[in-house]
């Protein structure tokens, strides 16, 4: 671990098995975990919390304040789950007042150039391409695929196995199960090619596909549509998890086909 040409304060708490290149720079409350390696140049401030296995490339910086005037200099956390791989001059802020953390969780891919703002929640197993952007208090959902240079509003949910085109504005929720791209950004159909790779059977896709056709394809509101997929659609956990996602949703929903 002993690195003689990075910084590291004495205070940090470093597994013994983490590998740190030259020119790292590690701040007092930060924790590392077993088999992590950092990459040189790499900036770890105070308030990160990095998980085991991860690999962290050069030039990204964890945990530095928020890019949020309302941030008064508050203790708070940047938490990165385990075997997550960080790219090149990736930023991932801290949090604020509004949740005292941000995260990103297990198995995930954060391309170079990334950036996860203040509060944001990234789950397991997503992938972030490149130049990516989360403005704060974003939640992405497990299994979310974001394409290269995405911008996503402040407060937008992406949900779970969301495929999401690159270089699209996100404005609203991006309900569960989904692609999505186009400008605006609007529904694209159902992500049945990365369903089928996580394991969801055909029949599950297509009690998908058929709530989505209410969602998108009736000619009703949201509201009218979900009170039709209750009544005529069986129960699945899927077809469960897209009525709350667009009961829940605070911004609204991507909009259908044009």
């Amino acid at each position: 671990m002993k690195q003689p040409l990075a910084y590291i304060h004495p205070a940090a708490k470093i597994a013994p098995s983490v590998v740190i290149d030259p020119f790292v720079t590690i701040e007092q409350n930060v924790e590392i975990g077993e088999g992590t390696r950092i990459g040189s140049n790499v900036t770890i401030m105070d308030g990160a919390r990095i998980g085991k296995n991860c690999t962290i490339f050069p030039g990204a910086v964890i945990s530095a304040i928020p890019q949020d005037l309302k941030f008064k200099g508050e203790e708070t956390l940047a938490i990165i789950g385990d075997n997550t791989t960080i790219r090149e001059c990736v930023t991932i802020n801290r949090g604020t007042a509004a949740k005292g953390k941000t995260v990103v969780g297990n198995n995930c891919l954060i391309m170079a150039y990334c950036h996860v703002a203040h509060d944001c929640v990234v789950g397991d197993n997503v992938i972030m391409s490149n130049a990516t952007q989360l403005a704060g208090e974003v939640v992405v959902d497990n299994f979310a695929v974001i394409g290269g240079g995405a911008l996503v509003h402040q407060f937008c949910h992406i949900g779970p196995h969301v495929m999401l085109q690159g270089g699209a504005l996100v404005n609203k929720d991006v309900p569960p199960y989904v692609k999505a791209g186009r400008e605006p950004i609007s529904y694209a159909g159902v992500n049945s090619i990365g369903l089928r790779r996580r394991g969801f059977t055909s029949e599950q896709i297509r009690d998908i596909q058929e709530t989505y056709r209410y969602l998108y394809l009736s000619g009703l509101n949201n509201s009218d549509a979900v009170e039709r997929i209750e009544a005529e659609l069986p129960a699945t956990p899927e077809r469960d998890e897209i009525i709350m996602f667009v009961r829940n949703s605070k911004r609204g929903i991507i909009r259908g086909y044009m």
